[in-house]
């Protein structure tokens, strides 16, 4: 792969190339795409999506929204930081093309921001209550209607293939989803595949997929595009990561390990003293002991910690992603920037308490139960409703239902898949309060 051709500022239905050294460096594109995610409707519902905690009633859990700005801040220092060394060692890029340090920064913020932007209500047991719908639940009827990758599609629904939907395909009206510049889709493209063949490799990258059968003619003009590496073809279409893709994933993976423990000890679920000493091992060579012991509140010694540990990550994270480059350029680096990490052995005892204290807290568990119920029922008179209009046989109540989706999940007249991944789609975008109202309604249980 090349940088020049991986730091593309093409948008969809560009006719000609976009130079870096006549764009306006008071509006350089890729702080356009920026902008363009931070006032969509998707990101703003993320103000009410669950992060750790589903409903909180509290003020100091993140939500997705939070949790995305801080992702977004972690990704433009990781971007700059690497994009200062890269310039170093690719002078034409700066010389002849005239990249500077903040595009990659910017690229990387960009990419950070929207990378939880498809994600439904409830956390990631808001994906698997969509998919067990139509696996265990009264949409399995629609299995043998689909193909083998649309089913597949629509039973591992995938938060990232939805933010690839929402950010660069083709709606009624409006072309290229938020017309994001390729290399800022590029960085935002953490599973470049199908949701089949699962898994083919060990590959991280195969971890999950990145598109769904309807979006994949756009998925693959971004990949070629930007020149990612093919990596298989025929029937089974993967590629290889953008580079920066690594950086954005180990934003999202510095900021969930150390602020989820961080709402963890807010919560009281961690005790604080035990916490505390988790993190000390993580920032040993860092640490000011006379100012840490300085500190009377337990707040501002956590905040110490957690600033220290972030910049000790976002440290490390750079220097894997260098020595790596060449591996990375070549699609051949397997695994996450912290999989690499001196710091491994800090960072798995982290999650591992988080998953014990946080994860499976009761509070979590209730919450996550009630979020299965409140999904299966809403997809169950959503697809109910949808799929008797196109058969011609909707009840009174079926039109009613559908008069309260927007206009562009109405649509009956497309295919059987089309219109169940639209209600996966529709439900996906609700936030964990308005899926709850919805479901209030559904039950009459609210006027």
């Amino acid at each position: 792969m090349d940088w020049e051709q991986l730091l593309s500022l093409k948008r969809q239905g560009d006719h000609h190339k976009r130079l870096r050294k006549e764009q306006d460096e008071t509006r350089l594109g890729f702080e356009v795409d920026y902008d363009r995610i931070i006032f969509s409707s998707a990101f703003r519902s993320l103000q009410d999506k669950t992060q750790v905690i589903p409903l909180s009633k509290t003020d100091f859990v993140h939500t997705r929204l939070t949790h995305s700005l801080e992702v977004s801040v972690v990704g433009r220092s990781l971007g700059r930081i690497a994009g200062k060394s890269l310039l170093e060692k690719h002078p034409h890029l700066r010389e002849v093309h005239g990249y500077q340090i903040n595009d990659f920064g910017a690229i990387v913020a960009a990419a950070a921001l929207s990378h939880d932007i498809g994600n439904p209500p409830f956390g990631h047991s808001g994906e698997k209550a969509i998919g067990e719908f139509f696996i265990t639940g009264k949409g399995a009827i629609y299995k043998e209607k689909l193909s083998d990758k649309e089913y597949q599609d629509i039973i591992d629904f995938e938060g990232n293939a939805n933010g690839f939907r929402l950010l660069a395909t083709d709606r009624e009206g409006v072309e290229g989803g938020l017309r994001l510049s390729y290399g800022t889709l590029g960085a935002f493209m953490k599973y470049p595949k199908e949701s089949l063949p699962k898994k083919a490799t060990n590959h991280i990258a195969d971890k999950k997929f990145g598109f769904f059968q309807s979006d994949k003619d756009a998925f693959v003009e971004v990949a070629k595009e930007l020149g990612l590496v093919q990596t298989r073809s025929g029937e089974d279409i993967s590629f290889s990561r953008h580079p920066l893709t690594f950086l954005v994933e180990a934003a999202d993976d510095i900021c969930y390990t150390i602020i989820d423990f961080e709402d963890g000890i807010n919560l009281g679920l961690i005790p604080e003293d035990f916490a505390l000493e988790y993190l000390i091992k993580l920032v040993k060579d860092s640490i000011n002991t006379k100012k840490y012991n300085a500190m009377v509140h337990m707040e501002d010694r956590l905040s110490y910690l957690r600033a220290l540990a972030i910049n000790t990550l976002i440290t490390d994270a750079i220097k894997v992603f260098l020595d790596n480059e060449e591996a990375i350029l070549k699609g051949e680096f397997n695994v996450s920037l912290l999989d690499k990490s001196k710091y491994q052995a800090q960072i798995e005892d982290i999650i591992k308490i988080s998953v014990e204290k946080i994860y499976q807290s009761q509070e979590v568990i209730e919450k996550e139960i009630a979020g299965y119920k409140i999904i299966s029922d809403i997809l169950d008179v959503y697809t109910t409703a949808l799929i008797n209009k196109k058969e011609n046989k909707a009840s009174n109540y079926d039109k009613l239902m559908i008069k309260t989706l927007p206009t562009y999940y109405k649509e009956t007249e497309a295919s059987l898949y089309t219109i169940l991944l639209n209600t996966c789609c529709y439900v996906a975008s609700l936030s964990d309060s308005a899926a709850v109202h919805i479901h209030n309604k559904i039950m009459g249980k609210q006027l």
